[in-house]
């Protein structure tokens, strides 16, 4: 698969990423269907296949429930195989999400998430807004831990994935990579997008199928192809259950691109 600069990093990413959070959450989420959440055999074989298709660039959580203890599992012998992303300022426990940005509540959720990963450090730690974008990065000492666990190696590149284009404009001046959310019916991201990219930051793209409620062919040819900033993005991020339907995505962008 085409694998792109991560901005001005030394990372590189595929073009498709995968997100995780359907291997290891199926409550408060925003997708059109239910779900059953796969064992964790066979959330293991999801995560392998994804792997094997070429993905490089890996998307989870603390939030996602269940989803970095089994990346953890899978990744076992192919941590290097992968760009891995995790964020910190939201957990779920008991059915229910919970925020804390707090500088002390990041070093937490990160000595947890390298446990759960099985590694000594992510590549990408992202700060997993609420929407409250602004006070985050600024009422908040959250920037200066992030900036010091990169110092310290826990995290090779870190950066923001919020709500707003403010969130994102505001997080340009510290972040190395920014996760912004885009699809063919929101572009309110894209003069940022566009300023992120010139700059050199890394740009991933989020809810690209609109959590399931576009059509993928429509979805995918825009941010891939059709979008005006599609030449500047990273990686976009997608979710799935199923290594060969996203097999069929990929399969599709090569059409589309041809």
């Amino acid at each position: 698969m085409d694998q792109r600069p991560l901005g001005h990093t030394s990372l590189s990413v595929s073009h498709i990423g995968w997100g995780t959070v359907k291997i290891g959450r199926n409550t408060s989420v925003k997708f059109p269907e239910a779900f059953e959440l796969p064992s964790e055999e066979e959330a293991v074989a999801i995560a392998l296949g994804m792997l094997d298709l070429g993905i490089t660039l890996v998307d989870t959580a603390p939030a996602y429930g269940l989803a970095e203890a089994r990346l953890g599992i899978a990744l076992a012998g192919r941590r290097d195989d992968v760009v891995l992303c995790t964020k910190v300022g939201e957990t779920f426990e008991d059915g229910k999400s919970r925020h804390d940005f707090t500088g002390d509540a990041a070093r937490a959720n990160l000595h947890q998430s390298l446990q759960r990963l099985r590694t000594d450090h992510v590549d990408i730690l992202l700060v997993h807004s609420d929407g409250r974008d602004l006070d985050i990065q600024q009422e908040t000492d959250l920037v200066e831990t992030l900036e010091q666990m990169r110092q310290q190696g826990l995290a090779r590149t870190i950066g923001f994935s919020g709500k707003t284009p403010e969130g994102a404009r505001a997080a340009m001046d510290w972040a190395d990579v920014l996760m912004c959310e885009y699809t063919i019916e929101d572009r309110s991201h894209e003069t940022v997008i566009t300023q992120a990219a010139e700059a050199g930051i890394g740009v991933l793209l989020k809810k690209v199928l609109g959590s399931g409620h576009l059509s993928p062919e429509a979805a995918l040819r825009f941010v891939l192809h059709d979008a005006p900033i599609a030449p500047l993005i990273s990686s976009v991020v997608i979710g799935s259950l199923s290594a060969e339907r996203m097999r069929g995505n990929l399969e599709m962008m090569r059409r589309q691109g041809d």
